[in-house]
Formats: structure tokens, sequence, C-alpha cells
């Protein structure tokens, strides 16, 4: 492996890190406020908050995709050193996604007393400073775009440490602003202002970091209607995606409560909420994968990025591998310490089941993201789109004849088929090759992971107390990163990881 792969790999791994850490950090943060803060607002206004959270989470779908192809056709013009360029394709998408937003905001605008008065069941005291806050929440949708599409421009130059200087603040404060303004008195409109004023406040970082790294851009404001087209053409194919992903992603409950029970909603909903968290890992992965693929892609770098995409589904399967073959193992007594008794009893196959496909879905997440960045958004799409109703049909069989376990079972199949058919594309579009595959390491891992979770399964099957039992566990973690970085890593891996490692401590900022 030549020392240009080395360092972007090294590149691509210390973002990665950066990206996961970005995202943990808010979490942590509202896992310590919204106790406080619900206390503080009542559980009513609390209620409202939080759905507050969710349209501004959810805003960015407004954009049909042309944040993603913002950064892809930004890296492209990176990756053939076409800096003059850069500015008519950021700022010809900037005001596409403006005329969205603005478009958007007027939507929302006219929706909100419907949604308030008619959907829903707001107390009547309420009623007022919602219909407000959601007003002030609908004229935040510009803003909200524009922010993804400067973020989008420094993802394209893999500047994620800047990024994450502004994503985590920005990300922390959604949680820690409610907290913060209640001593002050101020209620569900003033905090919403706030929570606004802190997307302002990030749009106008990522924009400053932006022209930080292409001074061309404060210089050069161009407008070319010629790159309507395949922005349009990419960002489209993109919200299909974006669209029916989340669509198969909830219906599942949908089914569940239609035909068993809401009880078995929750029953089915608290482990699969809990194991689908650890997809935290491939998405923090491909954020960066995304634009080195687009970049890649436009140089004709075709073998480096086969590299990359085979060395990454190695990585994620030996990181993941272990996590999700301890939890079908101790999916009872997880279950039982963290829920109970009766969610252990009711719950525990769920949780073996999605543990299983949730490990395929992570690994798919590497051939969806290069086959995106290639300018094949069209085949991720269709490949959603011939899904559904498969899934569906599964979903409503095996619901009915092996109830949450069906469910799980339905997911954990949908994910396989389209794992299948996204590493089975890009085969056949000569992306990466099984050769690839097996000259990266991914066989040896996959052994390793099969080894692994056999000797995990006997040291469990013995009948010894749970106690020894999660000893020989740790034991065996041990034993497996021993095994994996002496026989499994090559000197690439192992020089590339520790330099990764070294860079995240030693100096975030510094380009590797």
């Amino acid at each position: 492996m030549g020392n240009s792969l080395e360092i972007r790999v090294s590149l691509l791994a210390r973002n990665t890190v950066l990206n996961f850490v970005g995202q943990i950090i808010p979490l942590v943060v509202g896992i310590i406020t919204i106790p406080y803060v619900v206390r503080g607002l009542g559980t009513e206004e609390f209620g409202v908050l939080s759905i507050a959270w969710v349209l501004l989470g959810y805003f960015g779908f407004f954009d049909l995709g042309l944040g993603r192809a913002t950064t892809k056709f930004v890296a492209e013009c990176l990756g053939r050193g076409e800096m003059d360029q850069l500015p008519k394709w950021i700022w010809t998408s900037l005001g596409f996604q403006l005329v969205f937003g603005l478009t958007g905001t007027a939507v929302v605008a006219g929706l909100v007393p419907f949604l308030v008065d008619q959907v829903l069941k707001i107390p009547p005291e309420l009623i007022g400073d919602t219909k407000v806050s959601f007003f002030i929440l609908a004229g935040s949708l510009p803003i909200v775009l524009a922010t993804n599409g400067f973020r989008g421009v420094l993802e394209a130059a893999q500047r994620f440490d800047l990024v994450n200087y502004v994503r985590v603040p920005a990300n922390t404060l959604v949680f820690l602003l409610p907290a913060l303004g209640l001593p002050f008195g101020l209620r569900l409109p003033g905090i919403i202002f706030l929570l606004v004023l802190a997307r302002v406040g990030a749009m106008l970082a990522f924009l400053a970091f932006c022209i930080k790294i292409y001074p061309n851009l404060r210089k050069r404001f161009s407008f070319d209607s010629r790159l309507l087209r395949p922005l349009a053409v990419f960002g489209g194919w993109i919200t299909v995606s974006n669209v029916v992903g989340p669509l198969m992603t909830y219906m599942d409950r949908f089914f569940i409560g239609a035909l068993l029970s809401m009880a078995a909603v929750g029953y089915y909903t608290a482990p699969y909420e809990a194991v689908t968290r650890l997809s935290v890992v491939p998405g923090s992965l491909v954020a960066t994968l995304f634009p080195a693929f687009s970049s890649l892609g436009a140089t004709g770098s075709s073998q480096r990025s086969e590299q990359i995409c085979a060395r990454s589904v190695k990585f994620l399967l030996l990181a993941l591998g272990p996590a999700l073959c301890l939890i079908p193992v101790f999916a009872h007594e997880i279950l039982r310490v963290w829920l109970g008794g009766d969610f252990a009893q009711k719950s525990s196959s769920v949780l073996q089941i999605l543990a299983i496909g949730v490990l395929l879905n992570c690994l798919s997440f590497v051939p969806l993201t290069l086959l995106q960045a290639i300018g094949r958004p069209d085949l991720t799409a269709k490949f959603h789109l011939l899904e559904t109703p498969i899934y569906f049909i599964l979903m409503w069989f095996l619901v009915r004849r092996f109830g949450i376990t069906g469910a799980a079972l339905a997911w954990s199949l949908r994910v396989a088929i389209d794992g299948a058919l996204l590493f089975g594309a890009s085969c056949w579009l000569k992306l990466v090759t099984l050769r690839a595959f097996v000259e990266n390491g991914l066989v040896k891992s996959v052994l390793g992971v099969a080894v692994f979770g056999v000797m995990l399964l006997l040291s469990v099957v013995t009948g010894t107390a749970i106690g020894t039992q999660a000893v020989l566990a740790g034991f065996l973690i041990v034993l497996f990163a021993i095994a994996s970085w002496n026989f499994v890593l090559d000197g690439g891996d192992r020089s590339f990881l520790a330099a990764a490692a070294s860079g995240f401590v030693g100096n975030l900022g510094r380009e590797k």
C-alpha cells in the first residue's frame, strides 16, 4: 500500500473518530439535561419542545438531496484540481437550496394552524405559545438548509475537524439552551428563538470556515443555471432513498400495532432502538468516505477507492463483530438488567435477531456510499423501491405468524437483501472485486469473528454463573483483539491506525 493511500486512510480514520465523538458528546449532554428540562417545562410543554427538536432535525429533508450533491461535486472539483470551478458549484447549490428553504417556510407556516388545532392534542393554555414557536421554526428553514450546504462544502475537503468544531457546540446547545433558559423564565417561544439563533451562529461559522478554506468564494459570486440539472438529478435520487429508507425503518411499529397490540410495540421498540444505535459507527465512517470516494472517482483512482472500500468493510466487521456476537448470547441478561424480567422474557429473541441484522446493515453502509459517490444514487434508490413491497409482505406474514420475533426477522431479512444488492452492484460495476476483499483481509476477519462467536457460545452453554461467563467473555474479547492485531491486520493497517490515534490525541486540527 503506497504512502499516499496510507495518508488518505489515516485521515479517514481520524475523521471517523472525530465524527463519532462529535455525535456522542451532545447525546451525553442530552441525557444529563433532559430530566431538568422536563421538570422545568412540565410534560406537555416538553412534548411540544420534543416535536420542535424533531422538526429541526428533519428540516434537512427540504434540501432534496442538494447538500449531498454539493459535497459530491465539490469533492470532484478538488480531486481534479479545478479550484476555479468551486464558486459556481457552491453558490449555485446554495441559491437552489434557499429557494427550497423559502418554499418550505411558506408550506410549514401554512400548516401550523392545522397542525396545532387539528392534529396535535395541545392543551388550550399552550396553543398560543405553540403556534408562535412553530412559526419561528418555519422561518428557520432556509437557515437550516444553508447550514447543511456550507457543512457539505467543508466535508468535501475532508475538514471534519472544522465541521465538528461547529457541529458539536451547535448540537449540544439544542439540549443546553432550554436548560439555561429556564432560570431566566423563558418558555417555549423564547427557547425556540434561542435554538434558531444557535442555528444562525452555526451557519455563519460554517460560512467563515468555507471562506477561509476557499478564499475565492469571497471574490467570486457565480450562479450557473446549467448546473441545476446535475444537482437536481443527483439530489432527487438521494431524496428517494431519504424518504423510502425511514419509511421502511419505522413501518414495523405500525404493523405490530395494527396486527398485535401497542404493548407489543413497546416490547419490540426498546431492543430495536438500543441495538440500532450501533449504526453511529458506520455512520461516522461513511460521512468521511463519501467525499473521498467522490474525489477518487473524479481522478480515476479506482484501485485506491477499491482498497479503501475493502478495508473499511473489514474494519467495521472487526469493530462491531464482537459486540454483535455478545448481544445475542447475553440478550436475556442484558434485557433483564436494563428493563426487567418481563422484557427479558418477551424481547430476548427480538434482540438476538436484530443484532445479526444490524451487523449486516452496518457493513452495507460502505457499498451504498461508494455507489452514491461515483454518481449512481439511482441504483440505491431503485433498490429501496424494490425492497419496499417485499418488506411489507414479509412484515405482514411474519408478524402474524411469529409476533414481534417475526418483525425482527422481517427487518433483518430486508437489510440482508439490501446488503446483497449493494455489494452485488458494486462488484457488477467493477467498483470493487472479491479478490480485493480477500487480499485486504476480509476473509480472515470473517473467520476471526466466527471463531470468537463459537468460543463465546461454548463458554455460555457450560452453565456457569453469569459472573464467570462475563469474565470469560472479557477474556475472549482481549484474545480477539490480540489475534486481530497480529494475524488479521497487516503492517499498513497497523501503521495507519497508530498514526490516526496519535494524530487525534496529539492535534485534532492538524492535517495528516
